[in-house]
Formats: structure tokens, sequence, C-alpha cells
């Protein structure tokens, strides 16, 4: 049988590599990145293809995946933040935080979303617990999320009768490098074991997309469990 593709953004970060780790063999991967040495490391590991985008710069897409073929699994992963508080963050941070987080997501769902419809595949957004609620220093990442957050929901309504499932996927804080910077914006110690293990987030979208066809995940949140 056909294996299904699935699209990965941000594979080389904690929770993409560990997904396509955890993919690796029953689907084709297609690892999307900013770094093309880190996505030829992660190739070599894992297989599958590489595709290398700035997530900046969405108008570039079009011609990027110009040349792509099968796409059944869209997987949001990339992300970034910049904490600080609103009388601090000017319209640059907010601005590169958007399109990162946001307009590059829904241009690269315009873009295969006609793939994705073929396949009756997934789209899957990993959000995060700030696209549920904003605290203090979070006001431009958390705004990101609750702008994907709505994003996911339109696309999941819009996309129903084509058969096109629609996941947002909301872990707490996890063990990534982001986490690192985050905890060091906060001044806090990084303590890998106190978060949830990318591993442990991949499972979950694993679980998602080997969900049978007579069910969807339309939210699913993950929090660290207790210690």
């Amino acid at each position: 049988m056909t294996q299904p593709v699935t699209l990965i953004t941000g594979a080389t970060g904690g929770i993409g590599a560990a997904l396509a780790r955890a993919l690796a063999g029953a689907h084709d991967l297609i690892l999307v990145g900013r770094d093309p040495a880190k996505l030829d490391t992660l190739q070599a590991e894992v297989g599958g293809e590489t595709l290398t985008l700035d997530l900046t710069r969405p108008e570039t897409f079009a011609g990027a995946l110009a040349g792509l073929g099968r796409v059944t699994n869209l997987i949001h992963n990339a992300g970034m933040v910049e904490l600080g508080a609103v009388a601090e963050q000017n319209y640059a941070v907010w601005t590169h935080t958007l399109t990162v987080n946001v307009v590059a997501p829904a241009e690269l769902t315009r873009l295969l979303l006609a793939r994705v419809r073929a396949e009756r595949g997934t789209v899957l957004f990993v959000n995060s617990g700030a696209g549920l609620r904003a605290g203090a220093e979070w006001a431009s990442y958390a705004a990101s999320k609750h702008a994907l957050k709505a994003l996911a929901d339109a696309l999941r309504d819009e996309e129903a009768p084509h058969d096109v499932r629609v996941t947002s996927l909301y872990p707490g804080r996890t063990a990534t490098e982001m986490q690192r910077k985050v905890r060091g914006q906060e001044g806090a110690t990084y303590d890998p074991t106190a978060f949830v293990q990318a591993e442990t987030v991949a499972d979950a979208i694993c679980s998602v997309l080997n969900l049978p066809r007579d069910a969807t995940i339309p939210d699913l949140s993950i929090r660290p469990g207790p210690r």
C-alpha cells in the first residue's frame, strides 16, 4: 500500500525531530526547516526529503512548493517566542511573531490544501497552552497562538465536507530548546525533567494521525504529569 506522506515544519526542533523519528518507516517524510545542514543530518537518520523554507517570507512558499508531490498530513510545528510586556515590545516583534506563528501556517495550508484534500488527510497545528490563556509577558506569543486556534477552527468547519481532519494540539511546557530560551527570559533554571518530553508530544500526534476514520480529535491538551 502507498504510505502517507507527512510534512513537518520545524522538523529539526525538539517536537519536530521526535515526530520524524516516530513516523520514520511508516510515513514518507517531508522535513521542513530553515537550516539545510540540520535538515540533512536529520534526513540521514530518518530518510524522506528535505525542504528549506524561511517562515518569515511566506511570499516565497509558492515557488518552493512548486515541485512537491503528494501530501497526506500537514504538521505545523514550527514557531517562535519572544517574551516581553506590552509596554516594551514594539511592532517589529509583533510582526515577526505573527508572521512565523500565524501567517506562514495559513499560507502553507492554502498552498497545500488541494493535496491534503486528495488524500483525505489531516492538518495538525501544534499550538500552546498560551493559545488558551494569556499571562503577563506573553501577549505577542499568546495573541499569535489564539489566532492560530481561530485559523484551525475555521479550517475545520470549511474542510469537513472534503473529509480533511483538523486538530489543534495544546502542549504545556515541553523540554525543547525553545523552552530553554523561555526559561532564560524568565530568569529561571531550565530543568528538562520538569517538563513534558518532546517524544510524548510526538506520540500524541501519532495517535491523532492514526485515529480511525470514524472519529476526529478537534482539540487535544497535554500538560506535565505529577512528579
